[in-house]
């Protein structure tokens, strides 16, 4: 078998299999930067400098679509400037702006148990002890003094603390967090009194 076939078969699988939830989310394109095709990703993932960054995955029309990068420079605030192979002008550089930014489950870096915070949990599933399964934790906010989960509901986003009083238990191999919601916070959320 040739090795330009052998490459083909591999980049051809590697478009018809992958799926968004085959991915994590790492960022999104902000805006272009000069005029030869480079463009500004901000990362929403916590660490991008331990992402293996030579292939980046856009999402356009529900599907995603893979971007070489041919180079990049990492900033110290949550953002990046790449210049991706192929698109060398302003004009196809503007296309990509606001598209969200994915890498595959396998290329997303271990976490050390040592350095797991509540940012980890996002899609974890939460269980209330009373109410029962609630839905997966679809965002973390992170405030001065502390970290609250969204999680959907009844078609509501309801939204907890994540502390020591409310989370009874995680389980991280299983992807659960047990939690005791404050009395009548659902109620709340819910419009019932």
């Amino acid at each position: 078998m040739s090795k330009g076939f052998s490459q083909f078969s591999e980049w051809h699988f590697l478009l018809t299999s992958m799926k968004i939830e085959n991915c994590f989310y790492i960022g999104y394109i902000t805006k272009t930067k000069g005029l030869k095709g480079e463009v500004q990703v901000f990362f929403e993932y916590d660490e991008p400098q331990d992402l293996r960054l030579e292939t980046l995955f856009a999402e356009i029309n529900g599907k995603l679509v893979p971007f070489f990068v041919s180079s990049y420079k990492l900033q110290t605030n949550q953002t990046g400037y790449f210049f991706f192979d192929d698109i060398d002008t302003i004009e196809q550089a503007e296309k990509l702006i606001r598209k969200k930014l994915y890498l595959p489950n396998n290329l997303k870096p271990e976490v050390d148990p040592d350095d797991f915070s509540y940012k980890d949990l996002k899609g974890f599933l939460v269980h209330d002890k009373i109410h029962g399964e609630l839905g997966e934790i679809i965002e973390i906010h992170e405030y001065p003094q502390q970290f609250v989960a969204v999680v959907p509901y009844r078609f509501k986003e309801i939204m907890f603390p994540l502390n020591d009083e409310i989370i009874k238990s995680i389980d991280v191999e299983e992807g659960i967090i047990e939690v005791v919601l404050p009395e009548g916070l659902l109620e709340v959320y819910l419009g019932e009194s």
